[in-house]
């Protein structure tokens, strides 16, 4: 026990511990919403746990030997009106039903946590997040780790770990706004409703931003249509000039928590696109969706990538583009609306994903604050920060669960957007389609909006740097820019104040949504090489530290 206000089992046999299960433990996750609901608390078994109940330490390795568990366990829970998971894991619930004999209804998840990483590759799967949570810096498993860490986690975000990051997302947003609400019909049944906004099952995909795998996709493929391509950049580089190939180092800085530092105020299709033709354009109201533009005579600057393409070269002919790529090639770049002839576009465009954002956004920093990196540093002490946040003492358990906990808020938030457009490869096609298609949470043009909006942010910050300070990234990948420089750091290509005041928009040192970290100094002359092969040199970044000193081995 761990916790001082939850008292322990009356005594150390198995039926003690069902017993004490089912006695309406104060463990429980609360609603985020007036319209959500209570979520199951979590109790976490250690080693000596399991030696004390006579348990196996190790995971049942044969079919034989898990029966007999199961069947142990099923008996000594029965005897105080409680059941397990149809089947036994590393993470399994007990539970009493309303009515039953031995007490009121209850329900927790048990977590084993010398289990974790253990048992059928679906056990495997759905346990893996609570496996990264109970790993100690030494590489064990450990229950008090584990339960430390998921408190901090409910506490920073008020639901507990899902199966993956990307289902974990789904999760907190219907834990903030939830799709339904229990209601009081006229005989004074109580029931569930659709709240009014929420976002609709079904397959509503639109043919140019259906998904990778969705058969309109293949369908539009193969008759050689245009399909909505909005992406992070990927692989784009250019030639550098002869000022810049002079210079020693090429810097690679990293976009930090690109898309939170767009999605909270970033309005959203909460319906289905529909087809229009001549759609009108108002740059204020436009809603989200899709537009048929033609950027092909739109100039940019040489030395930037082209701001509505994921290659960041000039596009081919017309396409497919969502409402923030539209918008900011109209404010920024005189693109002409009126020439637009077609476009999907929703009856309801709403920013859905701000409580989203505020939850993960202020987990994220709290995380990192802790790691000593916070808002307001100044960019050498953030880079000083930065290089030693990760050297934590292990005995340190605030630093080593916020260095944990910093890279799952992470992958949550990025695993999220992906989960909009989900491939799910390891489903047929056909249970995909009834399974994953058909729900609310497969909107693939949420994550085109998502998508195109964090790139444009980002070239709104590099072209603005561009003409404030004339530097310009010679290669970019997904999150990370390069630039050419004379030391092995990014301070020299920060904007300097003006009337002492510094400059927005620009590229910005810090670990907030959308400014940048140092990721890694190169020598130039292992990027030339790389260019002169026509090949990127963004991998570079992993074979070099932030001095300019190749990574052993």
């Amino acid at each position: 026990m761990d916790i001082a206000q939850v008292p322990p089992p009356a005594g150390t046999k198995l039926t003690d511990w069902f017993a004490w299960l089912g006695t309406g433990l104060p463990l429980r996750i609360d609603r985020l919403h007036d319209a959500g609901r209570t979520s199951d608390g979590i109790v976490c078994l250690s080693a000596a746990a399991l030696k004390a109940l006579g348990l196996p330490a190790v995971f049942p390795s044969t079919e034989k030997a898990l029966t007999a568990v199961m069947k142990k366990m099923t008996t000594a829970a029965a005897s105080v009106g409680m059941e397990l998971s149809q089947e036994l894991g590393p993470v399994f619930h007990a539970f009493r039903r309303a009515g039953a004999a031995g007490g009121l209804k209850a329900s927790l998840r048990v977590v084993i946590a010398p289990w974790l990483g253990h048992g059928s590759d679906a056990q495997q799967l759905t346990s893996a997040m609570l496996a990264e949570l109970a790993t100690q810096p030494t590489g064990d498993l450990d229950a008090r780790t584990l339960a430390r860490r998921i408190r901090k986690y409910v506490t920073d975000l008020g639901i507990a770990p899902g199966v993956t990051p990307a289902t974990t997302s789904k999760l907190l947003l219907d834990a903030v706004r939830p799709r339904t609400e229990p209601f009081e019909n006229e005989e004074g049944q109580w029931s569930s409703r659709l709240r009014e906004g929420a976002l609709p099952g079904g397959d509503i995909v639109v043919p140019p931003a259906a998904g990778a795998r969705h058969p309109l996709t293949r369908e539009l493929q193969e008759r050689g249509d245009v399909l909505c391509e909005e992406e992070d950049y990927k692989y784009w580089s250019r030639p550098l000039t002869a000022a810049e190939a002079a210079m020693p180092y090429a810097v690679a800085c990293d976009v930090c928590a690109s898309y939170l530092s767009v999605t909270q105020s970033l309005r959203l299709p909460n319906g289905p696109l529909e087809h229009h033709t001549k759609p009108d354009w108002d740059i204020k109201t436009a809603p989200a969706g899709l537009w048929w533009c033609d950027f092909t005579d739109i100039e940019v600057a040489s030395r930037l990538p082209h701001p509505a393409t994921f290659h960041g070269q000039p596009p081919a002919r017309a396409g497919w583009y969502a409402t923030p790529t539209v918008a900011y090639m109209v404010s920024e770049y005189g693109f002409n609306p009126t020439t637009i002839t077609e476009a999907y576009l929703s009856t309801m465009t709403v920013p859905f994903l701000k409580e989203w954002t505020i939850r993960l956004r202020e987990a994220y920093k709290g995380a990192y604050e802790l790691l000593g990196l916070k808002d307001g540093q100044d960019p050498e002490e953030f880079l000083a920060a930065y290089a030693a946040h990760k050297d934590t003492d292990p005995a340190d358990t605030e630093r080593t669960d916020a260095l944990v906990l910093a890279g799952l808020y992470k992958a949550i938030y990025k695993g999220g957007v992906g989960k909009w457009a989900d491939g799910a490869a390891y489903l047929d096609e056909e249970t995909w389609l009834r399974d994953v298609v058909a729900t609310w949470s497969y909107r693939p043009e949420v994550r085109y909006t998502i998508i195109s909006a964090a790139r444009i942010a980002n070239h709104r910050r590099m072209r603005k740097t561009y003409k404030k300070t004339g530097r310009a990234p010679f290669a970019i990948n997904v999150d990370s820019y390069m630039y050419a420089t004379e030391q092995p750091s990014p301070l020299e290509l920060l904007t300097p104040p003006e009337k002492d005041k510094p400059v927005l928009g620009v590229l910005r040192l810090g670990i907030g949504p959308g400014q940048f970290k140092h990721e890694a100094s190169i020598p130039m002359a292992a990027v030339l090489e790389l260019l002169d092969n026509n090949e990127h040199p963004s991998p570079l970044t992993h074979d070099y530290t932030t001095d300019g000193i190749a990574v052993a081995g």
